[in-house]
């Protein structure tokens, strides 16, 4: 039956919107709270909805120059741009979607809270399966319709590009806006002043809580809706490359999408009010029955549509990418959560003092990264090698084994996304418990904060090791690509990329050093705006009377200026940096030295990515441990260091580290748009 996969990817994005609705129905019934939280809530959603507007303006010329470019330089000319804007417009929505739904739910878990941890767990998961949903659905829907109606390899990785062009922009730009206004905060009100995070009398507090939802949900939401897009077009674009355009195999990876959003409703159905003992377990069992579930229907769908040893080919790297997706979570969940020993050696260092604290978390980061390599070597190898096998000794077809790996991974988008977007959801209902003085909750919310730190580096841990793997996959694409315009224009002996070539070699130095180069802009940039916030926050406790003492109240919307101002001014820099790199690469230097440039990004990205992030959590969950009252708890010398540490930490996993999986799938697009220029110019 024609389009058999692409209606099963619609079926799915279908279910899934729906469900998506369903839920936001439900959140929407519980109780916003007392007028002062939803006054509070009100604040933080127009101030996380300008910023995100004023944002969109500033991407929008430059995606319009993009876009023209592309119409007059790639064939085909209209689709490719077409695809570029669409893909680009929906990241957008992606972005938006996750705000709006998080901060309407916000509230509605700190009033939940009141009735216990059960309800408050429910609500929250609730309003971040929205967002889960959503995306998944949005992407699918997107991109099966795009590829139903222009069936053009070409097509969809102009779609990708613009995916991953705007989620770049608004993870930079929500990145670098959230911690500046986190450092401003930390820095005066818990080491200088003494108050406690989220203290209303804090300036710098409601564009802290405006930085969660731009950063963590806009960011997080557009980040992982464009890996999903890119995961799916680098299998199609090899299934392309090894099979006929018009095999079922070619979409085969929408299904497995469209599968795995309904596979993800089913893990999130588990999450109920009469959940009991740790909250964190039971979002784990949600994750596991969807991963099985995940596997069943993929299995069945696998077995109707191919036979034989293909059919057990692909739902082995199907089970080996759900397995990947358990591992990852595993592993990350080990190094960032207070439970286990490597963040309780942080908060212990903390004892000596800010230096000993953040060596220790450091060092927790970078150890953090060699089980993560382990799981991506072992899952590359094992694809490949059932691929191979499985195909009678086909190269190609073992690296489309382990881009439907990556498939299967980003197919439990959905149940992961939901545990991600708890996180932004409890911590703003923390920060409005405490401006609100809700009385005898913060135990509870201090509880489902915590939680949220380690899920939201879990999400970073799955996006980081997803791109890895379908960086491989482009990467390939990309090689292909090159041989065949070759070969097309007369050239019997394409270029083969080896490492002795010296145009790979500085390829891959160019690549290696971009991750490093990137990040500096980044941290760079907080580091500036920082500066401006917590001098502005240093003025309001020094010229409103009576500021310190809550008899009267600060000027909020200056250090939401602030954060606004900086966020939108510093994203150019970075983004410039990622589009013409390889623009300038390819042309200068060539398609080997870009191939070069391709590796060198992931090899050096993945891991700069992972230490960043995970340690970036450690040092967070190492505060909260104390803070939980151990080595002394508040304001002792051990917390001040422990919150020097989370405040050098807050940088690294929410705006650097989570920056990189976006720039290494830009560099991947953008070269395989224009890969017909580059050749050509170098023929």
């Amino acid at each position: 039956m024609p389009y058999t996969t692409e209606l099963i990817a619609l079926i799915g994005s279908v279910i899934g919107l729906l469900y998506a609705v369903a839920l936001i129905r439900n959140v929407l019934s519980h109780s916003p709270g007392t007028q002062e939280m939803k006054q509070l809530a009100d604040y933080i959603k127009e101030g996380a909805n300008a910023f995100l507007k004023r944002e969109y303006l500033t991407i929008t010329p430059i995606a319009v120059v993009i876009a023209l470019v592309i119409g007059l330089t790639v064939h085909p000319l209209g689709i490719v741009a077409l695809g570029f804007v669409i893909g680009g417009a929906l990241s957008a929505v992606a972005g938006y979607v996750s705000i709006s739904t998080t901060v309407r739910s916000s509230s509605r878990t700190a009033e939940a809270a009141k009735k216990g941890l059960g309800e408050a767990l429910t609500v929250a998961f609730r309003g971040g399966s929205v967002l889960g949903m959503l995306v998944p659905s949005l992407a699918l829907l997107g991109l099966a319709l795009f590829y139903m109606a222009f069936p053009s390899t070409a097509a969809i990785v102009g779609f990708g590009f613009g995916a991953s062009l705007v989620a770049m922009f608004i993870r930079v730009g929500g990145g670098i806006y959230t911690k500046a206004a986190d450092l401003g905060a930390d820095i005066v009100g818990k080491i200088e002043e003494g108050i406690p995070e989220d203290d209303p009398r804090n300036p710098g507090v409601i564009a802290d809580n405006v930085g969660d939802n731009v950063g963590d949900c806009a960011g997080m939401g557009a980040d992982v809706y464009e890996s999903y897009i890119v995961t799916a077009l680098a299998a199609m674009l090899l299934g392309a490359l090894v099979f006929s355009s018009n095999s079922p195999l070619v979409a085969y990876p929408l299904a497995i999408g469209g599968l795995g959003v309904i596979a993800s409703i089913i893990g999130g159905l588990w999450i109920r009010k009469s959940v009991k003992g740790e909250p964190m377990s039971a979002l784990n069992t949600a994750l596991y029955i969807a991963a099985v579930v995940a596997i069943i229907l993929d299995a069945i769908f696998t077995l109707k549509l191919f036979s034989g040893v293909l059919s057990y080919a692909l739902i082995g790297s199907i089970i080996l990418g759900v397995l990947v997706v358990v591992l990852i979570e595993r592993v990350t969940d080990y190094f960032t959560s207070y439970t286990y020993n490597p963040v309780k050696r942080i908060a212990e260092s903390s004892q000596t003092g800010p230096a000993t604290n953040f060596l220790t978390g450091f060092a927790t980061g970078l150890s953090s990264t060699a089980p993560v390599a382990l799981i991506l070597v072992a899952a590359i190898i094992v694809s490949y090698l059932g691929g191979y096998y499985a195909s009678g000794g086909k190269p190609l077809f073992g690296v489309y084994s382990t881009a439907i790996t990556t498939m299967s991974m980003l197919s439990l988008t959905g149940i992961i996304l939901s545990i991600d977007a708890f996180g932004p959801i409890t911590d703003n209902a923390n920060g409005i418990v405490e401006m609100a003085h809700v009385e005898g909750v913060r135990e509870v919310t201090d509880k489902l904060d915590a939680m949220g730190n380690t899920t939201k580096a879990t999400t970073k841990g799955f996006a980081i090791g997803s791109a890895a793997l379908a960086a491989l996959s482009l990467f390939i694409a990309f090689q292909r690509e090159v041989s065949a315009i070759y070969l097309a224009h007369g050239d019997p002996q394409p270029p083969l990329f080896a490492l002795y070539d010296p145009y790979v070699l500085v390829g891959l130095l160019i690549g290696g050093l971009l991750p490093f180069y990137y990040s500096s802009f980044l941290i760079g940039a907080v580091g500036r705006a920082g500066f401006r916030m917590v001098n502005e926050i240093r003025r309001q406790f020094r010229e409103i009377p009576g500021l310190r003492e809550g008899k009267a109240k600060p000027d909020y919307q200056k250090c939401v200026d602030i954060s606004t101002q900086a966020a939108l001014k510093e994203l150019i820099a970075p983004g410039l940096l990622a589009i013409l790199t390889p623009i300038v690469v390819g042309v200068l230097l060539g398609p080997v030295a870009l191939g070069g440039l391709l590796i060198g990004s992931v090899v050096s990205g993945v891991f700069l990515a992972l230490l960043m992030a995970n340690a970036g959590a450690a040092w967070d969950n190492a505060k909260k441990y104390i803070e939980a009252g151990n080595f002394g708890g508040k304001g002792t010398p051990t917390h001040a260091a422990a919150v020097s540490g989370d405040t050098v930490g807050d940088p690294f996993k929410d705006t650097a580290g989570p920056s990189i999986n976006s720039l290494i799938k830009v560099l991947n697009t953008i070269s395989i748009v224009f890969v017909a220029l580059f050749v050509l110019l170098h023929l």
